[in-house]
């Protein structure tokens, strides 16, 4: 029954690698979305040992176990988790004074994973959480507020609304937001040391596992870029991505033919072998 168990692990670790590669796949035009990427991890190995039994013939016969070592064993795969990739997106022009995209510049590494940190824009859902994305496809709502497309506030470098009179505005490269040639507030953008300790949300949304991420604004350690009317787009590898997926649909179908081999084996066990002469 083993072979069953690990081959069944190992198609389940491929079904949810193409499920992966498929998401990253329908975002691949989605502005600043950032591809997963899966770490697959193996299950314990086991040691396997044959039990005995040796009887030693004296006067009174004694029994003892004895065991025999066969060898390890494999137990199968799976998908341990998915950790997002915060390479930098291509930028492009759109036009829109709204749209504004967050360049990386000088980003430390974190010493202890030894990956590089991340920035994002900071925004507020509809019930006063702070989340993180790196999608400046803004907008303004119905009260002039720049929000995102699903209705989440960005904030300032003091984490409050900003309120704009007009489409008619100016964003600087540090973030300054000017209006009518007078400064309005500064956008915030917020440095996460360990990118891996942000967790994914849904709509281009990330949350801190660790409180509140620290602000970029004056960090003299990290060095960014703002640039109005145009966005970040993915960086979904859209090549690479169905070439993955092909690799996890051979890996899925290689781990359906022994299961099959696994069954035809039992059915020859229980209806051939065991069959009463």
């Amino acid at each position: 029954m083993r072979g069953f168990y690990t081959a069944a692990a190992g198609m389940l670790a491929e079904q949810r690698r193409v499920e992966m590669l498929t998401n990253n796949i329908a975002n691949a035009n989605t502005p600043g979305y950032k591809a997963d990427e899966a770490a697959l991890r193996s299950f314990p190995e086991l040691l396997l040992s044959r039990l005995g039994e040796t009887t030693i013939p004296t006067k009174e016969p004694r029994s003892f176990f004895t065991r025999a070592t066969i060898g390890s064993i494999h137990t199968g795969a799976y998908m341990q988790e998915l950790i997002p990739n915060f390479l930098q997106g291509d930028v492009k022009e759109t036009g829109q004074p709204t749209d504004i995209a967050l360049v990386d510049g000088t980003v430390p590494v974190d010493a202890e994973t030894g990956a590089k940190g991340a920035l994002f824009f900071v925004v507020q859902n509809g019930n006063g959480d702070t989340r993180y994305t790196r999608n400046g496809n803004f907008t303004r709502d119905a009260e002039g507020y720049l929000t995102t497309n699903e209705g989440f506030y960005v904030l300032d470098e003091n984490n409050e609304r900003i309120r704009l009179n007009s489409a008619d505005f100016t964003v600087t490269p540090d973030g300054t937001i000017i209006e009518n040639n007078t400064r309005i507030t500064r956008l915030n953008v917020a440095f996460a040391a360990n990118p891996n300790a942000v967790v994914k949300e849904g709509n281009g949304l990330f949350r801190s596992e660790n409180g509140l991420l620290p602000s970029a604004v004056g960090n003299p350690n990290v060095t960014y870029e703002l640039k109005q009317r145009f966005l970040e787009r993915s960086n979904v590898d859209v090549a690479r991505s169905m070439t993955d997926m092909l690799s996890a649909y051979r890996a899925f179908e290689a781990n359906q033919k022994i299961l099959q081999a696994y069954d035809r084996s039992m059915d020859k066990a229980v209806n051939e072998i065991g069959r009463l002469k």
